[in-house]
């Protein structure tokens, strides 16, 4: 009796490692036909213009792509194509001292994408806005090691959102 329930327990084991296997892999996305990608220049017209700032975009969306799935990064005729723009980058207070100064700060950052699919026009996103927020003491300077924190945290969530609306379909 003992060697069942050992043999029960092996296989219902075995049976539920293999199911998360498959439902959890990070494999490409299944709905989306597609070998490669490109993710063309974005400008930045946002009205406070902050150098180099469309290039880590850009850099930080490829990287997500090819991390996360098995879409090749390619210049000439992309199965999917990302553009669009940086339209906003802003810094504003979110709170304040008995003194009327800011207390707290909030750097924001906007962008604006399309998205393309060749192989299933169905998939495509028209200027579609993705925005995200980066909260610091009004007491800092956003310079320095503080604005790259805040660039990559807010680049980060950016293109993750972007991935989740084009790619993983979340």
């Amino acid at each position: 009796m003992n060697k069942l329930k050992y043999f029960l327990f092996l296989l219902l084991v075995t049976v539920i490692i293999v199911n998360c296997k498959v439902q959890y892999g990070f494999t490409q996305p299944n709905s989306i036909e597609a070998d490669s990608f490109q993710v063309t220049r974005f400008e930045n017209n946002a009205n406070l213009v902050e150098p180099g700032l469309e290039r880590d975009f850009k850099i930080t969306l490829e990287d997500l792509i090819q991390n996360q799935t098995n879409l090749n990064l390619t210049s000439s005729n992309p199965d999917l194509v990302y553009e669009g723009e940086i339209t906003e980058y802003r810094i504003s207070p979110t709170t304040s001292t008995s003194q009327n100064t800011a207390a707290q700060n909030r750097l924001t950052i906007s962008v604006r994408i399309s998205f393309y699919n060749r192989n299933k026009e169905e998939d495509d996103l028209e200027n579609q806005s993705f925005s995200f927020f980066y909260d610091y003491p009004g007491s800092a300077q956003l310079i320095g090691a503080q604005k790259t924190t805040a660039h990559e945290e807010i680049l980060d969530r950016l293109t993750q959102d972007i991935f989740n609306a084009t790619l993983a379909r979340w």
